[in-house]
Order: C-alpha cells, then structure tokens, then sequence
C-alpha cells in the first residue's frame, strides 16, 4: 500500500452511536478532496458495541484500522498506540463525539502539508459548552498553559490538531500529556506552531468522558512538564544544585555552633550542650536532605542512561 496523504487517529471511550457518521463524513470529505487517508480508531476499553462497528466497516473499508484495548487506559496511551503505526505525511488527530468537524480535514491537511506548520491546533472559538464547568476554567487553564510553557495557544484541551509525520515519529505521548503534545514537539525541536479556529458543536450523542477534575489534573500535568523540560535530561542540576546548597548551609551553621561552642569554653561558659540547641537539628537535618537529593540526582542520571522505554498498555486486538 502507497503511503497515504492523511492519518486520521480517533481515541474512543464507548461511542458506538456516532462512529458510523463520523466515519461517512470523513470519507466523503477526503473523496471530494482527492485526499488518500487511512483511519486509526483506538477503542480505550469501551464496553458498548464501538468494537464491532469498528470491525463491520474494516470489512468493506480497507483504509480503516483498528486498535483495541483490554481495558481503559486514557487518551495519551491511545495516540501513543496510533502514533507508532500512522504512515500518512500528515497525522490528524480528532475526537469521535461529533463535536469536531471532519469538514475541517482539508484545510488542516493544506497548512501542514503546502504551508510548512509542524503543527496546527484547533482553537475552539465558539464553545458549546457549559461556561462555568467547561468554558471558564478552561480559559484559565490555557492562559496558565500557555505562560508556562511558553506555547502560545488559546485551546490545548481541542482534540483536533494536524502534524507532520516526522512530529508525531519524534515525541513520546505518555500519562495524561496528551494536551500538551504542542509542547512536547517544541521541546523536540519542532517549533513552527500555529493554530486554526473551528467549528464545534454540543455532542449528539452520549456524555462526556472528562470531568471538571481534568483541569486539576492538566495542571499537574503541566509543572511536570516544566520539570522534565528543564531537567528531565540533566537530573543532577536541579537535584545536585539543591542538594549541594542545602549541604553547605547545613555544614557551615553546625560549624558556627561548634566555633560558638568552643569560644564559650574558652571562655569558661559552658551553659547547655550543642545538642540542646535547635539549630543543631536543622542543620544536621538539612546536611541529611542535600546528601540524599545529590544522591537523588546522581541516580537520576544513571537511570536515564540505563533506562529503555517501555509501554504502559496492553493491545488486545489489532485489525
């Protein structure tokens, strides 16, 4: 099979109402656009009918693929799944509820492929979405994300985003990071990033699967990322920093109370042992903590040259 134009990925969770629609618009919009694509549905544990439907169209439609999970281990484990299979020269990513639009394929395909984007993330302009449990902290969450990270997008939660191939073969999607994929890729070198308003709409169909707790998890998420941006690589210069500070602060306080101890001997005040003195605890505690935090980062080290990656889930079944 010739590698295709487009690889569509859709994560689902229990969607067996919408995949036949979904799956019909997609086609007619890749068919009216001479668009050659295959589809990657990665069912995450659904306990509906999403598999068998999934499997009914394999059989009539070649282009369609999919990946199922034993049991539900989130979205980022989904893409990852996907990610390492998809051929097309441009992956597109998008939810299965309806709420996004595959009338936007082409043009997400076109600012890739002819305008040269790493990636292109949907901006959900218009939300149909309740506003003081969707709307509001999401506006909140994304101007903290953008802060943070230093990419500067209005929605990272919209699961519509377009990459390049070379994107999606280059970053490693893990835990709850798939919000924060942008990021990743900036972290990995590619840094033309711009984003596209779209269409939205209420879902059709069944509930949502994410809670307003999402929000406390993604930002979570995001000062780990922080972390492993700046010092995931190199452990030992934040924990050997730290350490070493605490170390030297800790050394030369219990050396004032030795010195301090010695005059008042000398001076033959010899008034409460050094061990009575509080501050001979914080030091010596401080003293234990940089000793194991440069510990700590020296064994980070090792562990990123000896460490191989390994999956965190388990495919059931691909067709």
């Amino acid at each position: 099979m010739n590698q295709p134009n487009l690889s569509i990925v859709i994560p689902l969770l229990n969607e067996e109402e919408s995949l036949e629609e979904l799956f019909s618009r997609i086609d007619s919009v890749c068919r009216t656009n001479n668009l050659s694509y295959e589809i990657w549905f990665v069912d995450d544990g659904s306990t509906d009918l999403s598999w068998t439907i999934i499997e009914n169209l394999k059989i009539s439609h070649p282009q369609i693929h999919g990946i199922k999970f034993s049991r539900n281990y989130g979205k980022s484990q989904a893409l990852h799944a996907a990610f390492e299979r998809a051929k097309g020269d441009v992956v597109i990513t998008m939810d299965a509820d309806l709420q996004d639009f595959p009338e936007e394929i082409p043009e997400l395909y076109s600012m890739v492929k002819n305008e040269n984007y790493d990636i292109v993330s949907g901006w959900k302009k218009k939300r149909f979405d309740n506003v003081m449990t969707k709307n509001l902290p999401s506006k909140l969450f994304n101007a903290a994300a953008s802060k943070v990270s230093g990419v500067s997008l209005h929605d990272f939660n919209c699961g519509l985003k377009a990459y390049k191939h070379q994107v999606v073969k280059s970053i490693d999607v893990y835990g709850d990071m798939h919000r924060y994929i942008p990021v990743l890729a900036a972290n990995a070198g590619f840094r033309r990033i711009t984003e596209k308003p779209v269409q939205h709409q209420a879902r059709p169909y069944g509930t949502s699967k994410f809670g307003t707790e999402r929000f406390v998890r993604g930002f979570l998420d995001l000062v780990t990322l922080w972390f492993v941006s700046r010092f995931g690589g190199r452990p030992m210069h934040f924990f050997g920093a730290v350490g070493t500070l605490m170390f030297i602060v800790g050394f030369l306080s219990a050396l004032w109370l030795g010195i301090s101890k010695l005059i008042d001997v000398s001076r033959g005040i010899y008034g409460n042992l050094i061990a009575e003195n509080p501050w001979f605890f914080i030091a010596l505690t401080m003293m234990i903590l940089g000793t194991l935090l440069f510990i700590g980062g020296f064994l980070g080290e090792l562990i990123i040259r000896t460490n191989r990656e390994h999956k965190n889930y388990h495919i059931e079944e691909v067709i």
